[in-house]
């Protein structure tokens, strides 16, 4: 089974991850494209979603609230946070665009301990990341210091010609605190949209060793491995990450062929 999930170019449905669809236990992700007035039902019965409004804006009506006007941004590659909504399960949710939306919408087990909410982009730590050409720019939209059972949601912005989740990292292995194991997506962008980009997914052992061309809307399934991205001249990348696992927490180990980076970069 290929890593790639290439991306629908009409309908509703851009792209879609399911734990059955993986061969894997916790992430699951989707992204939409709604046209104004257009309506996305939702509803998980044991699973936490996280619902990020990547550009456009919408009226949601989730757990007898109603969130109107959420979102902000025309492109993902604004120097700016999107606004999502934290939603547990057992919620039913209605999304109404109020102008051409792209949604991504991250889901991953749940008992229903914590309420819906909406997150603003004024609550989202974001920060510079690297230096020269490994330099991005990240996003924290639902990161462990913030209430979820299970989901780690991040975004990333990679100028042209960069490299990014590099140097190779991977976070496959429970061994706590230096490296937990978590499953996770990419749902990419690029702009311009004709353009692509590369990300290699490999182990230690090459049991797994796959290096794919990404265009504009396709995910990327990491089930373990190292997990880097490279951006060609000419073009910026964006990404969605959805991180989950056994235990809600974020360690990662470097390749130790490539950690000389890491450790030149912090000198």
């Amino acid at each position: 089974m290929s890593l790639l999930v290439k991306a629908q170019r009409e309908g509703m449905t851009i792209a879609r991850v399911t734990p059955e669809t993986a061969d894997w236990r916790y992430v699951g992700f989707a992204a939409y494209r709604l046209a104004k007035d257009e309506v996305l039902h939702l509803h998980e019965d044991a699973r936490e979603s996280c619902i990020v409004v990547l550009t456009g804006a919408v009226t949601i009506e989730a757990g007898g609230e109603r969130y109107t006007s959420v979102g902000a941004r025309d492109s993902v590659f604004e120097d700016t946070a999107p606004y999502a909504l934290y939603v547990p399960p057992h919620v039913i949710t209605t999304v109404r665009a109020e102008r051409d939306t792209e949604l991504g919408i991250a889901s991953a087990p749940a008992t229903g301990r914590h309420p819906t909410r909406l997150i603003e982009p004024s609550q989202m730590k974001r920060s510079v990341r690297g230096k020269g050409a490994n330099t991005r720019y990240v996003c924290d939209i639902l990161p462990q210091t913030e209430p979820a059972e299970s989901l780690l949601v991040v975004e990333v912005r990679t100028p042209s010609g960069h490299s990014s989740s590099y140097p190779p990292h991977k976070h496959d292995a429970d061994h706590i605190p230096h490296e937990s194991a978590l499953e996770e997506t990419y749902y990419h962008r690029l702009n311009p949209s004709q353009g692509f980009a590369f990300q290699r997914v490999y182990t230690d052992a090459r049991d797994l060793d796959e290096s794919l061309a990404v265009e504009d809307h396709d995910v990327v399934m990491v089930p373990r491995g190292y997990h880097p991205v490279v951006v060609p001249y000419g073009y910026d990348s964006y990404y969605l990450n959805v991180m989950a696992g056994p235990q809600r927490v974020w360690h990662f180990k470097n390749d130790p062929a490539h950690d000389w980076i890491a450790k030149r970069d912090a000198g």
